[in-house]
């Protein structure tokens, strides 16, 4: 065979499996959603100065819905995470003739980073926004009877988990911790009445949040107890709200624990495959 024959065969071979083997198709990511439901219950400890010097003790409860899931651009480093919730909290002061309610809607969204550990710990640090709307409203005020309380916060956030078994029972234990660095949030003067803002006196409504001035800080742990394909949660929630500006101090701390269920789910459109066994699946914990 002639070496220019011999030289182009080579070359032909060469460039078909270069063509064949970036025509193979990538496995496809398929990234399910976690998704999480927790009802709380326990105790509420209350007190503005706006509305009343003294410290009101009671009950809290709350509802929230939690979604987790990898993130598109990089799966295997990052998560998104989304918390939406409502609580609610009625306590009483020490001589019983007077109650104070408090009520609170707030959402977060944030990215974290993920830290694959020995011993199958994992770590996840990162940052979100969210935004909280509520107020507290005490019945022995006649005039002045409510305080709002609403603020925009960015957050730092993480969390902790290991993953074990209890018998032959697979149990994931989290530590998930949240606290603002900086925001804005609402408080009017000290003696400033809701209705002088109705009539245009809206100065200095809106505060710089930092720690110094405005502190929370939301501690949640739980078990999730893998029963089936949807598990079983346990466990126990502590927030911290405090606030000082305008020589006004608000403090709500509540201390809960937690019942919920948790599972992961993901849809499949007709024009994916993933019967075929190539695509892969990378889950939120």
């Amino acid at each position: 065979m002639p070496l220019k024959t011999t030289i182009l065969s080579v070359l032909v071979l060469a460039a078909s499996a270069f063509v064949c083997h970036g025509a193979t198709p990538e496995a496809e990511v398929i990234r399910p959603v976690n998704s999480s439901w927790m009802l709380d219950a326990g105790s509420a400890h209350v007190a503005d100065t706006y509305l009343s010097p003294l410290k009101y003790t009671g009950w809290n409860a709350s509802f929230e819905y939690e979604r987790l899931q990898a993130m598109k651009f990089s799966p295997e480093r990052w998560r998104q995470q989304l918390h939406v919730g409502v609580e609610f909290s009625d306590a009483d002061n020490r001589a019983g003739n007077g109650s104070m309610l408090y009520g609170n809607l707030y959402a977060r969204w944030g990215m974290l980073h993920v830290w694959r550990m020995p011993c199958r710990f994992t770590l996840a640090a990162g940052g979100s926004a969210g935004a909280d709307i509520g107020g507290i409203y005490n019945n022995r005020n006649g005039n002045n009877p409510a305080a709002a309380k609403v603020d925009v916060t960015a957050n730092l956030t993480g969390w902790a988990t290991w993953e074990t078994t209890v018998g032959r029972m697979p149990v994931m234990f989290r530590w998930q911790t949240t606290m603002p660095l900086i925001g804005m949030f609402f408080s009017p003067e000290y003696d400033e009445l809701y209705y002088e803002m109705y009539l245009g006196n809206r100065h200095g409504l809106l505060h710089c949040a930092w720690p110094g001035n405005f502190f929370r800080w939301d501690n949640l742990v739980t078990a999730d107890l893998d029963f089936a394909t949807t598990r079983l949660r346990v466990g126990f929630r502590s927030r911290i709200y405090s606030t000082e500006v305008n020589r006004i101090t608000t403090r709500i701390f509540s201390y809960s624990f937690v019942l919920g269920v948790t599972g992961d789910w993901f849809s499949v459109s007709r024009r994916r495959n993933v019967s075929d066994g190539t695509a892969k699946f990378i889950y939120a914990y």
